[in-house]
């Protein structure tokens, strides 16, 4: 009687989260060459504002003149609203993460649209009316696709990342996994908040080195409404 139960809850909760995100993923995968452009990266950042990081990201992005998306959870940036007005005062794109950054994998339908219903309120309230939406961990479900249909946004994932969010991963590693990683017309997702203690102080380290570096080079970078 237990194997049964179980394989129908896995039958279950694939259907409901998994097959969702994996087929996310991959469409992402498949229309990597439509966003690619020569000379072009895409900075984004999640889960702040953070009072801690954000203001020394906002002077690296500014010092070097570099535009960025920002993914916001809401309940932070409504604690932080003085982070989101300067974001958005110096030219950078501010969008949906979440309002308190739980996996899809883990919210029932009636959670779901609770999330969407208070992560969208707050951030109308704040004047941050963008359509775009990056689920937090890339994971969706199908209450999530019915939420994002209804709401008329466009999910956003990402072609590179360097698991910045870890405790165990040094500033310069980081750098060196963007440089290796990196390709023209690249999404890269960073991490402006949460994550392990100093974690995102490690990744504005990280790029004190590597923007420099990505600039010699003849990139130049775009928010992702240029590449929608």
């Amino acid at each position: 009687m237990l194997i049964p139960l179980l394989a129908a809850g896995a039958v279950a909760v694939g259907s409901y989260a998994y097959l969702p995100s994996s087929w996310r993923k991959v469409k992402h995968r498949l229309t990597r060459h439509k966003r690619q452009q020569a000379g072009v990266l895409y900075l984004t950042f999640d889960d702040g504002p953070s009072p801690q990081d954000t203001p020394a990201l906002l002077d690296l992005l500014a010092r070097y003149q570099v535009p960025a998306t920002f993914f916001v959870v809401a309940e932070a940036a409504q604690a932080h609203p003085q982070l989101i007005r300067r974001m958005q005062a110096e030219g950078h794109q501010v969008a949906f993460h979440s309002a308190r950054h739980r996996s899809a994998y883990l919210m029932t339908p009636r959670q779901t649209r609770r999330d969407f219903r208070d992560g969208l309120a707050a951030l109308d309230r704040l004047g941050v009316h963008d359509p775009l939406f990056r689920p937090p961990w890339g994971v969706v479900n199908l209450s999530s696709l019915r939420q994002i249909k209804a709401r008329q946004l466009r999910p956003v994932l990402w072609d590179v990342m360097a698991q910045d969010w870890r405790g165990d991963i040094t500033a310069g590693e980081i750098a060196r996994r963007l440089d290796r990683r990196t390709f023209p017309g690249a999404v890269l997702c960073l991490h402006d908040g949460r994550g392990a203690p100093g974690a995102p102080a490690r990744t504005v380290q990280a790029l004190e080195e590597q923007l420099p570096k990505w600039l010699a080079q003849g990139f130049r970078f775009q928010t992702m409404e240029h590449c929608l």
